[in-house]
């Protein structure tokens, strides 16, 4: 993404056709991201980006190797980063300023760390730990589009020493075209595993994307065996294209990314590099040729612009994104004529060693104040101490949330809060984690406790299953049941899910795409979120909430409002721009979406008499549910109650301990 299309040592021709294929790769990137209608699937330029990095690394790399000096490894990871470092360097340095006299302590903190994995060429991993690049909650992510650099710099830092260590053994461009197509070949089958099982892993990690890189290598190999004809040229440029042009047109977000899809842009970006059609109309015009020189400070700087967008309300408005997009190009142009080619020119004057040691100055300037911002929270009292306000209550939440709750491979811990004697036991996912403290303190008695059962994304049904998780789900549920058997039946049990959530999907903006899907099956998936899906997690809902009343009472809470939106970023971004608003929702609208839900706790309360808690007269006036209160949020995103939001809900909770003498329900 970051390199230039001159090929070193034997190869000195400057390659106009892969100048041109950057700015159609940077094109469909800057287009996707400002929602330009059309392209879909414009993150595929980042595909083609791969396969560009692939040709012309070992190009280098083997050139080096063949010639009288031989290949410097050292000198090779300090050109790559005089020519990736500066603009980088200035773009984490502008964030970083701009940021100190305008984002709030939560958010400054948080981009001083991606300032320094962007630097560190790890973003990826961080972004694939935190972020799914095609969620909402990515949009104000200033520096996620990092993690295509980090993925090129892995592959940069371990593809000389491969090479080497090949021509050491044989010095044979046959030896290395095979042993790069086999790690081709590997990685393309992970890729296609990884896709559909971890799609985030196969999607910011090197070992999913190394096969992308290598197609170009492998065509570098090709090029230097193969003599083609102009009309061969002419018909494998434009059917190349095609195929770019396709991948962009028909996937979309909901396509299994990279996997198996992956192939057509990486096959088209091989054949039109191999093509090599130096006077192309479609590669050699003036104005391809400037966005492929400004390529990659185009890319570097488009994302915050979309960001500010986002922080604005402003993404899809038609003016503020011919305004982006203008000052992308602006930008970028900039970037490049004063940036790039400037630093390229005075650390090109100096040796390995010196550049190096400039180089690692310049960025330890800027990692260093960003370590101690991440450090000092933020730095709090930069701004408006009311957009502090509402943006700390992100983190008003359980504090014994990361303790407690179970996400991914980690056992259910089954904490306690309160006393030493069992008071009520709560079996759910993230929304049961997010009410445990305000249950406590609805307890009738310090001497009893809270057991917390709840395990992320996990509705309370013996037996489900998951595409991404397994048996999981369904068995810890099952153990539960077992295990609570053994307790004081006069103990009740609390069920609280984000059932919308398993029943119709998420409804976040923008994530309509992930609505039909679903990851929940019985015997064998199924294809969307059918009736008969919908009849199966009613009726598994059903029976365990029965089979845990025939031991206890059995408490199942009416689902909690769902904002859709972040009630502390969206109130937050709003103060910054002057503005006071409001994020609620209709009660009508939650009716609506939550009609499933309310019909099968019905249902459990007719069949086994389960109870039913309605956390809404306590959440919702006046024909809608407020996010906010006195403009301090009730939640700590769009779905999750805060612990001011929970506290609301205290008076409900005790109802459940009204009818009994706090002795009867302690534990022997």
């Amino acid at each position: 993404m970051s390199e230039g299309a001159t090929l070193p040592n034997k190869v000195k021709a400057f390659r106009f056709d892969i100048n041109g294929l950057r700015a159609w790769a940077v094109v469909s990137v800057v287009l996707y991201h400002f929602a330009i209608p059309g392209f879909n699937a414009g993150f595929v330029g980042v595909d083609v980006f791969f396969v560009i990095s692939g040709f012309l690394m070992t190009s280098i790399i083997i050139e080096g190797l063949e010639s009288r000096r031989g290949l410097s490894v050292f000198g090779f990871y300090v050109a790559r980063a005089k020519r990736i470092v500066p603009a980088l360097l200035l773009l984490c340095a502008t964030l970083m300023l701009v940021g100190w006299i305008t984002l709030p302590a939560f958010e400054y903190g948080a981009l001083g760390v991606q300032a320094i994995s962007a630097l560190g060429f790890f973003s990826n991993i961080k972004f694939w730990r935190e972020t799914d690049y095609f969620s909402d909650t990515a949009q104000d992510q200033w520096l996620l589009h990092t993690w295509s650099l980090s993925v090129e710099w892995q592959f940069y830092l371990l593809l000389p020493l491969l090479l080497l260590g090949l021509w050491r053994l044989k010095p044979c461009r046959r030896v290395a075209f095979s042993v790069l197509g086999l790690l081709f070949v590997a990685s393309l089958a992970l890729s296609a595993v990884v896709s559909a099982k971890n799609p985030a892993f196969a999607f910011y990690l090197l070992p999913t994307r190394t096969w992308e890189m290598l197609a170009g290598s492998l065509v570098y190999f090709i090029a230097g065996q193969v003599s083609l004809r102009p009309l061969a040229r002419r018909v494998m440029e434009l059917a190349g294209f095609a195929l770019i042009v396709l991948s962009i047109i028909v996937f979309d977000t909901r396509s299994v990314w990279p996997g198996w899809y992956a192939l057509v842009p990486v096959l088209g970006s091989a054949m039109v590099i191999l093509a090599a059609r130096q006077d192309s109309i479609w590669t050699s015009t003036p104005l391809a040729q400037w966005l492929g020189n400004c390529s990659y400070s185009l890319y570097l700087w488009h994302w915050p612009i979309v960001v500010i967008l986002v922080y604005a309300n402003l993404k899809g408005d038609p003016a503020a994104t011919a305004v982006g997009l203008a000052a992308t190009l602006l930008l970028g142009w900039l970037s490049y004529g004063l940036v790039e080619q400037r630093t390229r020119g005075a650390l090109g004057r100096m040796g390995a060693m010196s550049s190096a040691v400039v180089i690692a100055f310049c960025v330890l300037c800027v990692a260093v104040p960003s370590l101690f911002i991440k450090l000092q929270g933020g730095v709090p009292g930069r701004i408006d101490a009311r957009i502090d306000e509402v943006y700390n209550e992100a983190t008003d939440r359980n504090p014994r949330l990361v303790e407690c709750f179970s996400v991914g491979n980690k056992p259910v811990p089954g904490c306690t809060y309160g006393g030493k004697d069992l008071g009520v036991i709560v079996i759910g996912d993230s929304h049961a984690a997010s009410i445990m403290r305000s249950l406590e303190q609805a307890l009738p008695s310090k001497d009893l406790h809270v057991l917390d059962w709840s395990l992320n994304a996990c509705p309370t049904i013996v037996g489900i299953k998951s595409t991404e998780d397994g048996e999981r789900c369904g068995a810890f549920i099952q153990q539960a049941v077992e295990k609570q058997k053994s307790l004081p039946k006069d103990v009740p049990v609390v069920i609280l899910n984000r059932s919308s959530l398993y029943a119709m999907g998420p409804n976040e903006p923008g994530r309509e795409n992930e609505i039909p899907v679903t990851p929940y099956y019985f015997d064998t998936p199924f294809p969307s979120r059918s009736e008969a899906y919908q009849a199966a997690l009613r009726d598994g809902i059903i029976k365990t909430a029965c089979e845990l009343a025939q031991w206890r009472p059995v408490y199942m809470l009416r689902p909690v409002p769902e904002m859709k939106y972040s009630v502390p970023k969206t109130l937050g971004r709003a103060l910054m721009f002057g503005r006071d608003e409001e994020v609620s929702l209709p009660f009508s609208e939650y009716q609506q979406r939550n009609r499933i839900s309310w019909e099968t706790q019905d249902l459990a309360m007719q069949h086994c008499g389960v109870t039913l808690l309605d956390p809404t007269p306590y959440l919702c006036h006046d024909g809608k549910c407020n996010g906010a209160r006195g403009g301090i949020p009730l939640y700590y995103d769009d779905d999750h109650l805060s612990e001011k939001g929970a506290a609301l809900l205290i008076p409900m909770f005790r109802s459940i301990f009204a009818n009994r003498a706090a002795g009867s329900l302690v534990g022997h």
